[in-house]
């Protein structure tokens, strides 16, 4: 009996990945559906089930690998920060760039100041200590942001800005740890002209090389155009690692060329695109959801009593969130006409994630002293910040009356394979238009549009609110009137995509 427990103990050890992970995932999605309608963020719940069977909890999983974890952070990443710049359009990005550029360059070392003077200065806390938590939280974070902003009902312009920003701070804030463990490790400090250069260069090339690569793809797809789907997931795939891992070989900001690469792919036509942005917006999902349980799991709670944490991770959250972060907010916006209310509002929405946590391995990866408390602290005011900001930038937009109704996404959609004939010189796609505000109110005659040749509506998804919310898919016909908030799935030539879009939504201007 007990050579064959034995047995049971090695095969479950050897196997407990396929075991742990797929249980831990399944929690998540059955905790995150019931707990949803009370608008907690789906990674609060992932980090949570990472607490919960990890080291400190039930011990189902322990894992402890810091360097492995950083590792994986940053392929999660990568996919995450690919599928928010897919989601971009570049209308929005030219009507925001400016304020998010600037939050996201001195915007980072305003909040990095504010939180060093509350630390040290105000609370008395270890120079040390105080700088490195200062620069390692002193970011936002994409992931963190883009799965709870999305899902509130904000204008374009407001949600836009706190995003673009979180993806694109990440160069300045890695900078900032860099110099601050560098400078603790060894003593010697990254001169002021060096860290200037890097920026640059980091914050420059890597936008380019993103573009660069997305329009190679983008060319590359349109001249083979396979008759797998698969391919082009692939294809996918193999855009948003090679873009990162490229760009961060020549030492400029993988993460922001990933998150232009995505823009870029984004705001372009090619063959079976609708397939591709379902395809990464299943993978950015996983990989945000799988990031998460991944650093609960690697956190250790009982340190915050033990270590008297608790109390200064409180501090730490209440300085950066109502002192530092507003502070930035209005003085790096100083000029931009951005109303009060929206200032306010991104302020809030200044989420901390999986970014600062990842920094926070640092100081340990480089021996610095206190390593450990700095990791414990960040994570305790990563939590802190998902919990109470995540949690109410709903009713804050509503109070702010920053929400604008949104149309909801439909409980189906369509989505068609073409094969396309390369020798004929046809290339076919399928899309979605997003029919403009108010709901309901009355637009064109669907045989009155000016659409191109070979065209073809497929379907009309609409919402009827009474006497009970249902959706109906209609059928496209020539006396079909269009409304407001349909949702319009289309067949046509890849070259004529734009030209679609542009008819049907000029339409309901005239």
């Amino acid at each position: 009996m007990s050579v064959f427990l034995n047995i049971v103990i090695e095969n479950i050890s050897a196997n407990i990945i396929y075991l742990a992970v797929p249980l831990i995932l399944l929690t998540v999605v059955v905790s995150a559906v019931y707990l949803d309608k009370k608008s907690i963020p789906v990674i609060l719940v992932a980090l949570f089930a990472g607490i919960i069977f990890g080291g400190d909890g039930l011990k189902f999983w322990e894992f402890s690998d810091m360097v492995l974890a950083n590792k994986f952070a940053n392929l999660a990443l990568v996919f995450v920060l690919f599928h928010g710049g897919f989601c971009t359009k570049k209308s929005t990005l030219k009507s925001v760039a400016l304020p998010a550029v600037g939050l996201a360059s001195w915007g980072v070392i305003l909040t990095a100041v504010f939180t060093f003077i509350c630390l040290h200065l105000v609370l008395g806390w270890n120079k040390n200590l105080a700088l490195l938590l200062s620069v390692i939280i002193s970011s936002t974070d994409a992931a963190a942001i883009f799965s709870i902003l999305r899902k509130q009902p904000l204008g374009h312009k407001l949600s836009s800005t706190i995003e673009i920003e979180s993806a694109a701070n990440d160069p300045m804030a890695i900078l900032l740890t860099i110099i601050a463990v560098q400078a603790l490790s060894t003593g010697e400090a990254l001169s002021l002209n060096v860290f200037v250069w890097e920026f640059l260069w980091k914050f420059i090339a890597a936008p380019i090389f993103g573009f660069a690569i997305a329009k190679a793809v983008v060319w590359l797809i349109n001249k083979l155009t396979p008759q797998e789907n698969g391919y082009y997931h692939i294809i996918l795939l193999c855009t948003a690692l090679f873009t990162y891992g490229f760009t961060e070989t020549l030492n400029a900001s993988g993460m922001l060329a990933v998150f232009t690469a995505g823009i870029t792919l984004g705001n372009m036509q090619f063959v079976h695109k609708q397939g591709v942005y379902n395809f990464s917006a299943a993978i950015s999902m996983i990989s945000n959801i799988l990031l998460f349980v991944l650093l609960g799991v690697l956190v250790e709670p009982r340190n915050w009593l033990n270590e008297n944490l608790f109390l200064k991770g409180i501090l730490l959250f209440v300085f950066l969130s109502f002192v530092a972060r507003p502070a930035a907010v209005f003085l790096g916006t100083i000029g931009m006409r951005i109303p009060f209310r929206e200032k306010f509002f991104i302020a809030w929405s200044g989420l901390r994630g999986a970014v600062p946590i990842v920094l926070a391995t640092y100081p340990i990866a480089h021996g610095i002293e206190n390593g450990m408390e700095i990791f414990n602290l960040v994570f305790f005011a990563v939590l802190l910040s998902l919990m109470v900001q995540g949690s109410s930038l709903g009713k804050i937009a509503k109070l702010l009356k920053l929400s604008t109704p949104s149309s909801p996404e439909p409980p189906y959609s369509l989505e068609f394979f073409t094969k396309n004939n390369m020798e004929a010189g046809q290339r076919i796609t399928v899309f979605t238009v997003d029919l403009p505000d108010p709901e309901g109110c009355e637009g064109p005659v669907i045989k009155d549009l000016d659409l191109p040749a070979n065209t073809l509506l497929l379907m009309i998804a609409r919402r009827q609110k009474r006497p009970t919310e249902i959706w109906q898919v209609l059928p496209p016909r020539g006396d079909t009137v269009l409304r407001g908030w349909d949702q319009v799935t289309i067949l046509s030539k890849v070259e004529d995509e734009e030209k679609v879009r542009d008819v049907l939504l000029e339409a309901f201007k005239a």
